[in-house]
C-alpha cells in the first residue's frame, strides 16, 4: 500500500479486517469488485485516481481452523492543497472500499453491513498510529449508487511530516453495491474544508461500479503508471505537474487484526 502521507493512509483503516464470520462449509474464498468515481467528478474536484487494490485476509477459523480468503478492494483517489505552513502538498484524500456480501438463508455475515459511521471510524483509530483526538461532529444524508444512506463527518489529529495537523474525516454507512458492500471514506485538513467538504459530497455522489480501470485515459487524470513511479518526496498538483516536496511520514499501521469480528 502507498502510503505518502498520513492523510492517504487514513483510508485503508481497519476494514480490510472485516471478513464476516465466514468459518462455514462453502464459503471459504469471497472476492468483490472494485467501485470508484466518475471521470467527470475526478475531473471537476481534481481528484486523481492513484489506485485500485485488492486487499486480501486470510485466516484460520472454526474448531477445525477453515481457512478463509476475503479480498476487498480499495481505490484511491488522491489531490494536492494548501496545508498552511506545510506549503502545497498531497493531503487530501478519497477511497471507495468494497466488501463481499456473504449471505446464509438471508443473514449477511458480513458485519460491516450493520456498522454506524462511528463504529467505521473506531476502526481508524484502532489501527493507525499517529491519530487521535477523533470527534463526531455531523451527520448528513447523502445518495450512494441511488441508495440513502449517512455520511458522518469526524475531526482527528494526524501527524504529516512530523507537525501535527487537524483533519476531518467523512465516512459513509455501507450500501449495497451489487453483489458486495461499499464504503467511502474521505480526509483532507481542515484547513481547506470550505472547498474539499463540497468536493467529498461531490465524489461520493458520483460512486459508481463502472470503475475506471485505466485512469489515464479520463479527463485531465495523469498516468497511473506514472503516479505508481512516484517516490515519497514527490507531489502531483491538480493539474499532474510533479513537483519536489520535503517530509515523510510518521505513521505505522499496527499489525494487530480485529479477530473479534471475524464471528
Amino acid at each position: 500500500m502507498n502510503r505518502r502521507t498520513v492523510l492517504a493512509g487514513l483510508g485503508v483503516t481497519g476494514l480490510t479486517s472485516l471478513s464476516g464470520c465466514l468459518g462455514l462449509v462453502g464459503l471459504a474464498e469471497h472476492e468483490s469488485s472494485p467501485a470508484g468515481v466518475t471521470a467527470a467528478a475526478r475531473a471537476e474536484t481534481g481528484y486523481e485516481q492513484t489506485a485500485i487494490e485488492p486487499l486480501t485476509v486470510d485466516r484460520e477459523v472454526g474448531p477445525t481452523n477453515e481457512a478463509v480468503t476475503v479480498t476487498n478492494y480499495m481505490t484511491s483517489h488522491e489531490k494536492a492543497v494548501d496545508m498552511g505552513p506545510l506549503g502545497r502538498k498531497r493531503g487530501a484524500v478519497f477511497n471507495v472500499l468494497t466488501t463481499p456480501q456473504v449471505s446464509i438463508l438471508g443473514r449477511e455475515l458480513n458485519p460491516i453491513e450493520e456498522m454506524s459511521t462511528q463504529e467505521l471510524v473506531k476502526l481508524v483509530r484502532q489501527n493507525y498510529d499517529g491519530i487521535g483526538n477523533i470527534e463526531h461532529q455531523a451527520d448528513t444524508d447523502v445518495t450512494v449508487l441511488d441508495q440513502s444512506t449517512t455520511q458522518s463527518r469526524f475531526t482527528a489529529d494526524a501527524e504529516f511530516n512530523g507537525q501535527d495537523v487537524s483533519v476531518n474525516i467523512h465516512i459513509t454507512e455501507a450500501v449495497e453495491a451489487n453483489e458486495d458492500l461499499l464504503v467511502t471514506i474521505g480526509v483532507y485538513p481542515e484547513y481547506v474544508q470550505r472547498l474539499e467538504e463540497s468536493n467529498i459530497m461531490s465524489l461520493t455522489a458520483a460512486v459508481t461500479t463502472d470503475v475506471d480501470e485505466n485512469p489515464s485515459s479520463a479527463g485531465s487524470d495523469s498516468a497511473a503508471s506514472d503516479t505508481e513511479n512516484l517516490t515519497d518526496s514527490t507531489n502531483i498538483d491538480e493539474l499532474g505537474n510533479a513537483t519536489s516536496v520535503n517530509g515523510s511520514v510518521n505513521v505505522s499501521v499496527k499489525t494487530e487484526s480485529n479477530d473479534d469480528l471475524l464471528g
